[in-house]
């Protein structure tokens, strides 16, 4: 079974790097609102519009968990540290410093929360972790970007929609687990 962890864990590796790239494309390609001089945005909630590209930010936080439920912390923080680099490597020039320094951050709360809970509860630590991450990544990064919370309920509400999404897959991942007899890295 421990291939099958490690095919998963490389699946959901490659995945969380993807995040990355999409969302800087979404975020100045793709939306019901697109400004010349900022994001594509998208409707979130009723009257609230976000950048295109929180999704997924939202989605990462999720597949970070994944990375270490299957390949271990040390992948999960390797997975971090490249996810940042990629992110100061292909965010907008004016968003450089704003993006990498929020994935950072973000991505290691995330970690922090994540890593005592998994074992007893996978689904709460899916949600738990996600939830701090994608507040402490929406606060950090329109602070740096733009000195300004104004957006912030758009970004955390964007970012929560694709949490809430990966619950009910993270619940029969913890099943199918169960079934095949496959324990958290």
């Amino acid at each position: 079974m421990t291939g099958i962890r490690r095919l998963e864990g490389l699946l959901a590796l490659i995945a969380f790097g993807l995040t990355i790239p999409a969302a800087n494309w979404l975020i100045g390609n793709a939306g019901t609102v697109c400004t010349a001089e900022g994001p594509c945005l998208i409707p979130v909630a009723p009257g609230v519009m976000a950048p295109s590209g929180v999704l997924m930010i939202g989605l990462a936080l999720v597949l970070r968990d994944l990375v270490q439920r299957r390949l271990g912390v040390g992948f999960a923080w390797l997975a971090i540290l490249a996810g940042t680099v990629l992110s100061a490597l292909l965010a907008a020039p004016s968003l450089v410093l704003a993006s990498a320094v929020a994935f950072l951050i973000s991505e290691t709360v995330d970690l922090v929360v994540y890593t005592p809970l998994q074992r007893r509860n996978l689904v709460l630590a899916v949600f738990a972790s996600g939830l701090a991450g994608l507040v402490v990544d929406s606060i950090f990064f329109l602070l740096i970007a733009f000195g300004d919370l104004s957006f912030l309920p758009g970004q955390v509400l964007g970012k929560l929609w694709m949490v809430l999404l990966a619950l009910p897959l993270t619940a029969w991942l913890r099943r199918a687990d169960a079934r095949r007899g496959i324990l958290p890295a």
